[in-house]
């Protein structure tokens, strides 16, 4: 019997040798084609402190309950997008979020809130939302019209979303097992 996959009775549990194999996949293949194609030391491996993250899912919660107060906690989730740094040269475009600039050119992940939506052919899919802007993107919560008027909406290009984690590299990777 294969024990090596993540078991979907025990979420948040998967094997060490499952979790190796994935991670040296990806050094093996990706990371050194990046790394060979760029000439840089890519990161491979990003680290977000727990309170961090339970304060944007809090933050997710409370903008979705202010679209649509009926909205559940199964409802939603966060979509985990790959995304890379700008070069040196073009550093400038960080000045609203400011990381290091010794992450020009690295991986990092951009984390975007999801909401459970209905096809209509009526299959559940969950659907990247933008919570800060009452736009056409949100009119599918079915908002009342009083709703609608009561929700704050912003003239600028806000959302809720999630970036300013440590990269390793270049950060040391102390502590780190994979």
């Amino acid at each position: 019997m294969n024990t090596e996959s993540n078991n979907p009775l025990q979420p948040g549990i998967m094997s060490n040798s499952l979790i190796q194999a994935l991670i040296d996949n990806y050094r093996q293949n990706h990371l050194n084609v990046i790394n060979t194609a760029l000439g840089i030391e890519d990161a491979y491996s990003i680290w977000f402190d727990l309170p961090k993250l339970k304060n944007f899912i809090a933050k997710i919660e409370e903008e979705a309950a202010k679209v649509n107060p009926d909205t559940s906690a199964e409802d939603l989730g966060i979509r985990f997008y790959y995304a890379s740094y700008p070069k040196g040269e073009n550093w400038d475009i960080m000045a609203s979020h400011p990381v290091p600039q010794e992450y020009a050119e690295k991986h990092t992940l951009v984390l975007i809130p999801t909401i459970k939506k209905i096809s209509e052919n009526g299959s559940a899919y969950d659907s990247d939302f933008n919570t800060l802007q009452a736009d056409e993107e949100n009119k599918v919560f079915g908002l009342s019209a009083a709703q609608k008027a009561a929700y704050r909406s912003s003239d600028d290009d806000e959302t809720v979303g999630e970036n300013s984690g440590t990269l390793i590299p270049p950060a040391p990777p102390m502590g780190t097992s994979y």
